[in-house]
């Protein structure tokens, strides 16, 4: 299924910072480096934010959990 574009600059600016800054990186194999650029979507009914990684550039992509998903779980 094709990418939907969302905005992620609808998002409260609290909301926008903790994506921004919670990251990880497969390139530099850290946590927490920050991303630039972010493009939120939505692909095959999961929420993803993509943007570049602060320290080397490589893309980094964070998929946002469903809430009502992540409920299910708790016992």
């Amino acid at each position: 299924m094709a990418k939907q574009e969302r905005d992620f600059y609808q998002r409260d600016e609290e909301e926008q910072a903790s994506f921004l800054e919670q990251t990880w990186c497969n390139n530099c194999m850290e946590v927490d480096l920050g991303m630039t650029d972010p493009v939120e979507y939505e692909q095959d009914g999961v929420i993803m934010i993509e943007g570049k990684c602060k320290k080397c550039g490589e893309t980094v992509t964070t998929e946002l959990a469903d809430e009502d998903d992540e409920s299910e779980w708790i016992d």
